[in-house]
């Protein structure tokens, strides 16, 4: 019996395309892989002739203490072994929901190998029909999605339709590999009391006045883990601040500080990276795991990212199905011209970005 997706969608060259920040591979590559990050216009939003220069200085002052921080995790970033893992394992997943199509999984990094232009070239070699961009952010802000939906415009001149998921803060897969996992964490607690933490990387405050939807949409991804496991003690806190603007608060570890202040544990759940790297396996596990030891917040329980969680990889193949009914850019489950299911700030975000 021939399968539906089969019949709608037969022998279809699709490229699905997964974005993320990248890392440095290596002690030598941390230097230029900061300088590509503070030289993105969306980190840092000054006029070209000041970020770069700028960029240098801060990629060369940084270097020392990240090269200390990456030497923690064996002297670079697991991500992108992580991503290989999720994109084989998104490939399965596909191959299963359509096998009529012929679908082949990349991965473009923003700051380090391999670099979105590369990526372009090797999507146009394969000659798509479609492409399919799909963000491992499942939060939209201009300093993530954005700039990555921008690069791959400005670098792919491959053929193909191009289709772009903005944002999935909710969906349901998503929702339920965070629960599993935060459910089996919290069991290490053994009946000790512990309030949840969900950790999110900070932006500065400005960009949420200006329209940036990440911090709203946090807090759709916090409401719904909420309401499916019925936590009834628990704080959405942001971590990895840098530089001197008013970040959004409160920090982590403000949050840690305040849980051993009211005599309880931490279960701190990386609620917006979907991958282990720098931030989880450094700043969570050692440097606010010290702070915990240091103000009594006890136990202290870190979930780990959903990685490739069967749940969490289904979800990202509904948003590969549901964007290849889509034109340009839409959110998750806006399937057909539907209305942004995920706040107000979608819209106007994935125009600016498609």
């Amino acid at each position: 019996m021939t399968s539906t997706a089969e019949t709608s969608r037969p022998n279809r060259r699709v490229a699905v395309v997964l974005t993320n920040l990248g890392g440095p591979d290596g002690p030598d590559a941390v230097k230029p892989f900061l300088f590509n990050l503070f030289n993105d216009p969306a980190i840092i939003g000054l006029p070209g002739i000041v970020r770069t220069p700028l960029a240098r200085l801060i990629s060369s002052r940084r270097e020392k203490s990240a090269q200390a921080n990456y030497a923690l995790m064996g002297g670079g970033s697991p991500l992108l072994p992580e991503t290989l893992k999720q994109a084989a394992a998104l490939s399965d997943a596909l191959a299963d929901a359509a096998p009529g199509d012929e679908t082949e999984v990349f991965i473009a990094m923003r700051y380090w190998h391999p670099l979105t232009e590369d990526t372009a070239r090797a999507v146009a070699e394969f000659q798509p029909d479609h492409v399919v961009l799909l963000p491992l952010y499942p939060q939209f802000s201009t300093t993530t999605t954005a700039s990555s939906l921008k690069a791959w415009r400005e670098a792919y001149k491959g053929p193909g339709e191009v289709h772009a998921v903005c944002c999935y803060p909710d969906a349901d897969g998503l929702i339920e590999a965070q629960a599993r996992l935060i459910r089996e964490t919290m069991d290490k607690a053994e009946g000790r009391p512990v309030r949840v933490l969900f950790s999110a990387h900070g932006i500065p405050e400005k960009l949420v006045a200006a329209g940036d939807p990440y911090q709203a949409q946090v807090e759709a991804t916090v409401a719904a883990v909420v309401a499916r496991m019925g936590l009834s003690d628990w704080a959405i806190c942001y971590q990895s601040r840098v530089g001197p603007l008013k970040w959004l608060g409160p920090s982590t570890p403000e949050a840690v500080e305040q849980a051993g202040k009211d005599g309880v544990g931490a279960v701190v759940v990386p609620i917006a990276f979907v991958s282990e790297h720098i931030e989880t396996l450094v700043e969570l596990d050692h440097e606010y795991a010290e702070l915990a030891a240091s103000v009594g917040c006890a136990p202290y329980l870190r979930a780990p990212a959903v990685g490739v969680e069967p749940a969490f990889i289904a979800a990202l193949a509904q948003a590969v199905e549901a964007a290849l009914e889509t034109s340009g850019t839409a959110p998750q489950g806006a399937s057909k011209g539907g209305p942004c299911a995920h706040l107000k700030a979608c819209p106007g975000g994935c125009s600016k970005a498609a």
